[in-house]
């Protein structure tokens, strides 16, 4: 049996994907703070995101919400339509102006088995995925809400600037970096008045500079608590 060779996707292999993708579904524009899926729709395929940037929101049944994270370029989302789900679990708006790629189920599956290039560039995001939710289950039960704010904001900065998408901090409020860490407003508040007081990051404008300092930091934190 032949193993498959999995190798990182490169940004420039992520936009030789958009052709292949078009073909197989269908282009949709999205304007700010329009809504592309919500909870609860029915689930009939998967979204590929040629361009722009999302949040991803999800509500209890007893009326709690989450903020469960933000996609970029090149990201897939509602992959768990291919499993068979009937209906999405989570909520996805544009936080700029997006454009999507919507493949429905069936056409995705053939294409994965067709486009090997597809095929590992879907892993690569789902292995990235769980690798992000693992690290937040363990940040949440065993760090602090300022060392999950600092980790939150080093992800988001770093993220940013990877996808040449620096201004991502500039369309986010406090109440959704609250939602994100799992705390309250004023305590994010605090902590983010704090770092600024020390020099880890600065306001200009509407959004926030995260300094390497930072991510230095967490480093210190983390030996000093080991």
């Amino acid at each position: 049996m032949a193993t498959m060779q999995m190798r990182q996707v490169s940004p420039h292999d992520a936009e030789d994907l958009f052709p292949t993708l078009r073909r197989a579904g269908t282009r949709i524009t999205y304007e700010t703070g329009e809504r592309i899926c919500s909870q609860d729709d029915p689930c009939a395929g998967i979204h590929y995101i040629e361009d722009g940037l999302v949040k991803l929101t999800t509500v209890s049944r007893s009326g709690r919400s989450a903020v469960l994270g933000f996609l970029w370029k090149a990201d897939f989302f509602g992959e768990a339509c291919l499993s068979g789900r009937a209906r999405h679990q989570i909520s996805v708006v544009a936080l700029s102006r997006t454009s999507v790629i919507f493949i429905k189920s069936r056409s995705m599956m053939r294409l994965i088995e067709r486009e090997p290039t597809v095929a590992a560039h879907l892993v690569k995001h789902l292995l990235e995925r769980n690798r992000r939710i693992e690290e937040d289950l363990l940040d949440h039960i065993f760090n602090s809400s300022e060392r999950r704010l600092a980790r939150t904001l080093v992800w988001l900065s770093q993220n940013g600037k990877r996808r040449k998408m620096p201004s991502i901090l500039d369309k986010i409020n406090q109440d959704t970096l609250a939602d994100m860490v799992g705390t309250t407003r004023p305590r994010v508040n605090y902590f983010m008045n704090k770092f600024r007081r020390m020099g880890l990051i600065q306001y200009e404008g509407p959004g926030v500079i995260v300094h390497p300092s930072l991510q230095e930091f967490l480093q210190r934190e983390t030996s000093d608590s080991s």
